[in-house]
């Protein structure tokens, strides 16, 4: 009764304490096992439908399955936005789009980088016999493992712990920075070399260790170039891609003090020089993780340079977070997903270093470090599970190439996003995350052509998310609870009077008629007064980079 009356009253429990969230406000699930990860009184109901002999795939009956609310039972989701992203200004895009649009700089970059990326992957990917195939492996992979979360995550610390890793969790990026904080403490570590994380960057890790005394050293090439130039990435895996050779050289050559050559090899050369030493007197390496293993307890670490091997294994103490979302079932879950994701990425069969850490060295003539942690970080990622449209979004595997093809992001770049997830995964990834309060504007960075969707390896319904999330914003002065900022709200206004004024038209052929005829003559007359647009608000960001068309004539006399 208990399991009917949840799906009945359609509230996500906290935990298999089975009480809702306006049911039971004083008990409080502890935060440092992600709201609720634990479970002790209830088991869960079975996930699948039993099966008669013989019956490879038994119907379904009709109507909406009521475990959609909740995919993953073990995992508390909360209905209030409580998690944060890092240098978070998602609500001035409309103001940075413009300043992206008039860098022409930025827009060549941008197009080169895109295209050769693109080139790369349609070449990959034609050597794949069943393409589709693959991706669809991928995507039950990753569907698998988000519908048994609770299960896999708590397989993964059991057998991690087993290994030697230590594992922490995570229910906040202030949770998170705190864990590391405590462990570069307690090491008395100075310096922390760091390899390419994107949930580095969402939790703000680098300012939170420089306020604590240890200076953080980026390994990654275009990471390492984004931090002299004190910027933020622009592009998931390429994070300096907003940047052309000359101005690279020229940052080498302001901060380091010296001429700098101009072609890539010798530019690549003087930064490995100087990173190298970093790596034998830093105490702590950190990085993040592409997939935990359930199974074995491992962790799998991708790259092309080589830096996160050395990250990760000439300092004492290694620190990897990851996302909640980045575990898989099964160790032989991982050939799939490799497969795919080098191709997608950056164009490659494979990628040139595959790091599977197991655990810490068990003996002092073996390499690697010590001491090894896992911080597990969930940071608002749990509420997404609440619906099957939106939990598709915990799929993505961060290869970028939803990017690549974005014709809104391959003209104005990542920065204009306002967000460490830029383009198209960005748009519905941070809005769900850090709430719609915070990142409104971004559902409305698409043309929703599709062209995201189609490249995806795990099948993410991206332009479907973008609706969801554009309904959400338009009722927000409906629903408190999905507040967003005064922009957006003024232009959801002014849409649901458009459209009101549209419904009052043509209710009444003479009225219809009538408002026809003021928009014919009002196109003229802007047309030859372009100034008068700026009056009319609907029009005005429309004829900035428009002319108004003339009506076309009669198709008969």
């Amino acid at each position: 009764m208990l399991r009917i009356r949840r799906h009945l009253q359609r509230q996500p429990p906290r935990n298999l304490r089975r009480h809702g969230g306006r049911q039971d406000r004083r008990a409080r699930i502890a935060r440092h096992r992600c709201g609720g990860l634990r479970r002790h009184q209830l088991s869960d109901a079975a996930r699948r439908p039993a099966r008669r002999p013989g019956l490879e795939r038994p119907g379904r009956p009709p109507g909406r399955d009521p475990r959609i609310a909740r995919p993953c039972v073990g995992i508390r989701i909360v209905s209030e936005p409580a998690a944060s992203i890092h240098h978070l200004h998602a609500d001035h895009f409309a103001e940075l789009v413009p300043r992206a649009l008039a860098n022409v700089e930025l827009r060549g970059a941008l197009a080169n980088a895109t295209d050769t990326i693109r080139n790369r992957r349609a070449t990959a990917l034609a050597g794949v016999d069943d393409l589709q195939a693959l991706r669809g492996r991928a995507k039950a992979i990753k569907s698998e493992a988000l519908e048994h979360l609770d299960e896999h995550l708590e397989r993964f610390e059991k057998t991690a712990e087993a290994n030697g890793i230590k594992v922490h969790w995570a229910s906040d990026a202030e949770a998170a920075r705190a864990v590391v904080l405590d462990i570069a403490a307690r090491t008395g570590a100075r310096i922390a070399v760091k390899a390419k994380s994107m949930v580095s960057e969402e939790i703000g890790l680098n300012d939170a260790l420089i306020d604590a005394g240890v200076v953080p050293v980026e390994t990654d090439l275009g990471e390492w170039i984004v931090q002299l130039a004190e910027e933020t990435p622009s592009h998931i895996l390429v994070p300096a891609i907003h940047k052309r050779r000359r101005e690279i050289r020229d940052l080498f050559a302001r901060v380091l003090g010296r001429p700098m050559p101009d072609d890539a090899a010798g530019l690549t050369a003087i930064a490995r020089n100087e990173l190298r030493s970093h790596f034998a007197t830093a105490d702590l390496g950190i990085s993040g993780a592409n997939f935990l293993v359930a199974e074995t307890g491992s962790f799998l670490l991708i790259e092309n340079e080589g830096n996160i091997r050395l990250t990760t294994s000439l300092p004492k103490v290694h620190v990897a977070i990851a996302g909640i979302e980045k575990i898989v079932p099964r160790l032989e879950d991982l050939g799939p997903l490799v497969r795919i994701i080098a191709r997608n990425g950056t164009g490659q069969p494979i990628s040139c270093y595959q790091t599977l850490v197991s655990g810490p060295k068990t003996s002092p003539d073996d390499d690697g470090p010590e001491e090894i942690h896992v911080v597990l970080l969930d940071n608002g990622r749990s509420r997404l599970l609440a619906d099957e449209l939106t939990a598709e979004t915990l799929r993505c595997i961060r290869c970028s190439a939803c990017l690549n093809v974005c014709p809104v992001y391959r003209q104005i770049g990542g920065h204009a996003y306002g967000s460490v997830y830029p383009g198209p995964i960005g748009a519905i990834l941070t809005p769900q995350i850090a709430g719609l309060h915070a990142a409104s504007q971004l559902p409305d960075a698409s043309s929703l052509c599709g062209a995201c969707r189609e490249v995806c390896p795990v099948d993410i319904d991206i332009p479907g998310v973008l609706l969801h999330l554009r309904h959400q914003a338009a009722a927000s002065d409906e629903d408190d609870a999905a507040g967003v900022d005064p922009v957006t709200e003024t232009k959801n206004r002014a849409a649901r009077r458009g459209f009101g004024l549209w419904r009052w038209a043509m209710a009444s052929p003479a009225r219809y008629a009538m408002l026809g005829r003021i928009g014919r003559i009002s196109v003229r007359v802007i047309r030859r007064v372009p100034r008068l647009s700026r009056f009319i608000g609907p029009l005005r960001g429309w004829c900035a980079g428009r002319e108004l068309p003339l009506r076309p004539g009669p198709e008969f006399p």
